[in-house]
């Protein structure tokens, strides 16, 4: 069962490999996901010339079996970072 607390700024991690953000607004026994202000980080790989970027989605529904990890995020630390310089690899 998710613990993640209602109404907080949480980091998604899906099964695919997708970075969301979003005020986390329901969860259920199968632990899908209704975030709210969602936005999803795109991170390029270092050799890539183009900036990372985020994609605004608004309100989006995460299936369960899609979570692999779901975590509140400082927003402190979060705003201070120039995500468009970010880079990383998997």
């Amino acid at each position: 069962m998710l613990t993640c607390p209602k109404t907080e700024k949480v980091l998604i991690l899906t099964v695919d490999g997708r970075t969301l953000i979003g005020t986390l607004l329901s969860t259920d026994q199968l632990t899908n996901l209704v975030l709210s202000q969602t936005v999803e980080r795109i991170i390029r790989t270092p050799d890539d010339p183009e900036p990372s970027s985020q994609v605004e989605h608004g309100l989006y529904l995460i299936r369960g079996d899609n979570v692999v990890i779901c975590g509140e995020v400082d927003e402190e630390i979060d705003s201070g970072i120039d995500w468009a310089k970010v880079k990383g690899q998997m």
